[in-house]
């Protein structure tokens, strides 16, 4: 793998994670910079995406490059049969940067080896999501001032989230406390357990979500149950609303607590949350676009 590639957290360190949070927060400050000038950035989405496709795009164009991709594979050649490689080979020809989601684990691993320009992984399937990671550190920074010695609980689907897992092993490096609230259908998958046993970081797991949970907590990350992971419909159905957030369960809940989403939300957060202070997922949203901004800059080697 080219070293200025982006395919999983673990390539940061945490000093990379330091200073990408450095540079989004001068991209906050002013987006507009044309650092870009002369660059073509491929936009390569295999699953649907609103935030992270519209984000990094926005990215690019304030930041004076060009963007050139699809949003719906089955406009592409992949549906006369052409390989994951030809198709990266084929698009390494033409552009500086391929930022790529795709439905299947270890995909974007894969494109960044036989890739000649740097990838940054957009997603792929249930495994990793390290720019959503990165703005989600950046919006935990921005609301309690700190990384370090936070209470993270992690609700609904912690087995085909990709966010969560992502989120876990970046905040490994800040000392974290983790509370993993799951149906036992959708419980944080052993090895990232065991990740957090062999760095000694702190965890507890339940099945119901309550108030005396969500009281302890300085981040309340939630989570969609997502359909598109599940190969059984039933199972779906069994646990797609197993949990629902409402505002009346966050009346003795920390001053400083804040609620946060990859979004899109179906019905894991009730409407009614959305006027309280501690709700922070759209402002986390639009984080999205200083944070992708860093990490474009980054693995592109580009100083601002």
């Amino acid at each position: 793998m080219k070293r200025e590639s982006l395919v999983s957290i673990t390539d940061y360190s945490k000093e990379d994670i330091l200073d990408v949070l450095e540079k989004a927060s001068q991209f906050e400050q002013n987006p507009n910079r044309r650092v870009l000038e002369g660059k073509v950035i491929a936009t390569l989405f295999f699953e649907p995406s609103t935030r992270t496709r519209l984000s990094f795009e926005t990215a690019v164009n304030r930041l004076g490059g060009r963007v050139i991709g699809f949003s719906d594979a089955s406009t592409t050649s992949s549906t006369k049969g052409e390989t994951l490689k030809d198709t990266i080979m084929m698009v390494s020809n033409y552009v500086d940067l391929i930022i790529m989601r795709h439905y299947l684990d270890g995909a974007a691993r894969y494109a960044s080896e036989i890739a000649s320009v740097p990838v940054v992984n957009a997603g792929d399937g249930a495994n990793q999501h390290p720019s959503q990671t990165m703005l989600d550190l950046y919006s935990i920074y921005k609301t309690q001032g700190r990384l370090e010695n936070l209470n993270i609980t992690m609700v609904g689907d912690l087995k085909y989230g990709r966010t969560v897992h992502s989120l876990l092993m970046a905040m490994s490096h800040f000392k974290p406390t983790f509370h993993f609230v799951a149906p036992e259908e959708l419980k944080m998958p052993e090895e990232y357990k065991l990740y957090c046993d062999s760095l000694h970081i702190p965890y507890v797991e339940h099945q119901d979500f309550t108030e005396e949970v969500i009281n302890q907590a300085d981040i309340l990350y939630m989570t969609r149950v997502q359909r598109e992971r599940f190969t059984d419909l039933m199972e779906y159905e069994k646990v797609k609303n197993v949990y629902t957030l409402h505002n009346q369960m966050l009346r003795d809940s920390k001053p400083n607590l804040r609620i946060l989403h990859p979004l899109p939300r179906v019905n894991e957060i009730s409407q009614d949350v959305d006027d309280n202070p501690k709700a922070y997922y759209f402002e986390q949203a639009k984080n999205g676009l200083y944070a992708r901004q860093a990490i474009i800059c980054k693995v592109l080697g580009i100083e601002i």
